[in-house]
């Protein structure tokens, strides 16, 4: 699908960028240095192999697809052997401090002078600039910053880290993004860029918006082992079943309500719930509590109840019982459970493939299903160098050839396309036209971006289905409100929304003329929603050939699964992130929240881009069948290989690490109030101990530190406990140690780092004057964002949509709002 060649210069903290890109179709060369990429060193690794650079199992996980070839980028030979390569590339992705490589001669600006049009894309803990972008970070130190780890874990410990370097994998996905919108920019200029992504700011994403409370006058939100304290409610996402635990979502309000009455509702014949629970208020639940109609410890007894009758039922039947009655409950899936659900089979989701002389690994499936142009990611990852000849004589065959430079920034098509657009045409996505059906996180998350840099995105509700985004904390000023909550702004930044009842019949002419103006159709239904309405991929074709639709649910449009309805926190669980995060002495804590809703947007704005490139290649629109399940798995796949290879489960860690020690959150002064402390090498051992006045320990290698581990971390303790988080992390950065505060919402909003980067936005909105949003997670040297308003309220835009970009007159919109068509 896509036609372009990428060097990918990364290491382990950045190959899935380059893997995202080589799974569309990009000619992706790894360079890897003599030694092999320090990927290649990390674990798991086939058993009995441990250390060979060709088994390490993180490696293969995110380099299926590539070309390596060997450089020295420390030799002038191996320098100018780089140049030449970069001369005739599109996109370049490296993870090296900031400055590295430059000093090597090889940094943005030097490698423009070679190929103006090379987008550089660069992957760093907390970005190129700024008061932090020089400190010492791990994955656990940048879960800390990003304010990660303080949702995540028990109430009573120390807050946890989720295994399998999430955040950095968070990071790789944003620059795959970043680089396909860059391209897209590039084909109007005929200039590269430099995209500068912080690891810090990407993994926000998966605070469900909890970074804006501090900002929205609005409580904390808290971490509860299986589950979150959100103001005065302990909400449990973690029951027992008669053969493990089931995640059983039991909420409130219009859009999540009705699924708790159903289950009390199925609950009750057997004996499960009491006459008078079937009486329960799951609509205005909430309004009682805060008025006092109801007694907030009824909300701990409703789940309670639910939690002794899930105890006499198996996962099985269960999972059975949810999708027969639409309820939200799923088992907690370990991996084994995951790679054998008939779920992922019926959609030949795996890929057996031969691999390090194994004759068949594994691997988790296309990140997509699309109908025209299937992805093919059969091929196994390299052996260190075994494209090195290959790469080098296609260099010296070819010519260069590079993407002409345009002094025009731009031309008469844009601003034409533009106008037609609603957005500024100096913004890099400005000619892309998105109509927006989706609701909550997954599917918004993901035309979010693309709004960011300057899609039209028109965003359709109805005022009579609440969306359910408005109705999750945080909220301004602690005020519940279909305009006041802090997800829906997050998701909705920068989309002009309207409101029809598509129920109506007389609805579907306007949503075709919709169809007609859009590249690009995204919807969130359950599968065969739109089928009834007439409104499926097919009829849509029917008026726009060439038309670009994605459909993005739970676990995709078939399969036994796939009329599962819910929500990220199931998709969370039956995809075997929660299961194996928590300590190694207690149940499983679990991921925050809704987890896979927070990873699966960056795929599918990856593929929607993708096939936007695709359809102007070639005139072919398509059908995207996203499962958010098996996109997520991408960043479960070093577990899934271990599995495959190995049969081995991943085990609770706590805030262990196999390869570094000290690594783990100690307590600093304050209620609830910790710091994050990982040592990488033993230089970093040794500048920790000088700090907290250790040094008769120095000279303990790796092995013997993660021996005397509970003697070290009581050491590390007895320092940071009499010193504030904040004082102990600028402290121990001083001395090259990797460390971070544990951040709240309260020390995001006050983070230099953040303020530098302008991570929080105050922007124009329709009912409260202004709103915050989160910006964007990566920048670019050249193109700004267009971030300048909030979510839309209800039907905030719908003269704009009808009467600029429809070309509606007044009779036309009369007509809608007697049939009722326009809410």
């Amino acid at each position: 699908m896509l036609d372009c060649r990428v060097l990918d210069l990364s290491d382990h903290r950045g190959q899935l960028a380059g893997g995202m890109l080589a799974d569309l179709g990009a000619d992706v060369v790894l360079v890897e240095p003599p030694g092999g990429s320090r990927a290649r060193n990390v674990g798991p690794f086939v058993e009995g192999r441990e250390g060979d650079p060709e088994s390490s199992l993180w490696f293969w996980s995110y380099n299926r697809g590539k070309r390596s070839m060997v450089l020295d980028l420390d030799d002038p030979g191996g320098q100018e052997s780089l140049r030449r390569l970069a001369a005739s590339a599109d996109v370049l992705i490296e993870s090296d401090a900031p400055g590295a490589m430059a000093a090597r001669g090889l940094g943005p600006d030097d490698l423009a002078a070679v190929n103006p049009a090379l987008v550089y894309a660069s992957i760093t803990p907390f970005g190129q600039n700024g008061p932090k972008a020089d400190w010492a970070a791990t994955d656990l130190i940048v879960s800390a910053a990003g304010m990660l780890s303080n949702v995540v874990g028990d109430e009573d410990r120390a807050p946890l880290r989720i295994p399998l370097d999430q955040c950095f994998l968070h990071a790789s996905a944003e620059a795959a993004v970043a680089s396909l919108v860059a391209l897209r920019e590039r084909k109007r200029s005929g200039q590269g860029q430099h995209i500068d992504t912080s690891v810090q700011q990407a993994v926000t994403q998966a605070t469900q918006s909890a970074t804006l409370c501090h900002l929205y006058n609005s409580p904390e939100l808290l971490r509860m082992s299986g589950g979150a304290r959100l103001g005065p409610f302990r909400v449990r996402l973690r029951s027992p079943a008669a053969d493990g635990f089931v995640s059983a979502t039991i909420l409130f309000g219009e859009s999540i309500g009705p699924f708790g009455a159903r289950l009390f509702e199925w609950m009750h014949p057997q004996g499960g719930c009491a006459d008078s629970d079937l009486e329960i208020d799951w609509i205005h639940f909430v309004e009682g509590v805060i008025t006092g109609r109801i007694p907030i410890t009824e909300y701990d007894r409703i789940q309670q109840v639910a939690a002794d009758f899930t105890a006499t039922r198996t996962k099985a039947e269960l999972l059975e019982a949810s999708l027969e009655h639409r309820l939200l409950i799923v088992p907690i899936s370990t991996v084994a459970e995951v790679v054998d659900s008939p779920q992922y089979a019926e959609r030949d989701f795996w890929r057996d493939i031969a691999t390090g002389g194994l004759d068949s690994v594994r691997y988790p499936g296309p990140m997509a299903q699309l109908s025209a142009t299937p992805l093919d990611i059969s091929t196994p990852p390299p052996s260190l160098g075994q494209h090195t000849a290959e790469v080098l004589a296609e260099l010296d065959a070819a010519p260069v050839a590079v993407a002409p430079v345009s002094h025009e920034l731009v031309s008469d098509e844009l601003v034409s396309a533009a106008a037609a657009s609603h957005r500024d045409p100096a913004l890099p996505l400005a000619d892309v036209k998105i109509l927006d059906f989706m609701w909550v996180m997954a599917g918004p998350g993901s035309t979010r971006v693309l709004a960011d840099w300057g899609a039209t995105v028109v965003r359709v509700e109805s005022s009579h289905k609440v969306e359910a985004a408005r109705t999750i904390q945080p909220f301004l000023n602690d005020e519940a409100g279909a305009e006041n909550g802090g997800l829906y702004q997050n998701m909705n930044a920068g989309k002009l929304g309207i409101t029809i009842d598509i129920s109506k019949p007389e609805s579907r002419d306007l949503i075709l003329d919709l169809v007609r103006w859009a590249d690009v159709v995204c919807e969130s239904f359950s599968p065969r929603a739109l089928r009834e309405l007439s409104l499926s991929y097919q009829d849509l074709c029917e008026v726009k050939p060439d038309i670009i639709m994605a459909s993005s649910c739970l676990f995709g449009q078939s399969g036994p699964l796939s009329s599962l309805a819910g929500f990220g926190t199931m998709g969370a669980s039956l995809s075997g992130f929660y299961e194996m995060t928590g300590w190694p002495d207690r149940d499983p804590a679990g991921v925050f929240g809704a987890y896979t809703d927070y990873v699966s947007p960056k795929f599918l704005s990856a593929v929607l881009l993708a096939a936007l490139e695709h359809r102007d290649r070639t005139g072919e629109g398509q059908y995207i069948d996203m499962s958010q399940a098996e996109a997520s798995m991408k960043f479960l796949a070093p577990a899934v290989l271990d599995y495959s290879v190995n049969e081995r489960m991943p085990a609770k860690l706590g805030n262990d690490h196999p390869s570094m020690s000290p690594h783990g959150v100690f307590a600093a002064t304050g209620e609830d109030r910790w710091i994050a402390v990982a040592c990488e090498s033993d230089e970093q051992w040794q500048a920790l101990c000088g700090v907290i006045g250790a040094e008769g320990l120095a000279g303990l290698g790796v092995g013997e530190r993660r021996e005397r581990a509970d003697e070290i971390a009581g050491l590390v303790t007895a320092w940071t406990s009499e010193r504030d988080a904040v004082e102990a992390h600028s402290e121990l950065q001083a001395a090259g140690v990797p460390a971070h505060a544990v951040a709240d919402s309260a020390m995001m909003a006050a983070d230099p780092q953040l303020a530098h980067r302008r991570h929080f936005r105050e922007v124009a909105h329709g009912a409260n004057g202004t709103m915050w949003v989160e910006g964007t997670r990566f920048a670019m040297s050249r193109s700004s964002d267009g971030i300048s308003h909030g979510g839309p309220t209800y039907g905030e835009h719908t003269f704009v949509v009808l009467e600029q970009l429809l070309g509606y007159d007044a009779d036309r919109i009369t007509e809608l709002a007697v049939a009722g068509v326009l809410e």
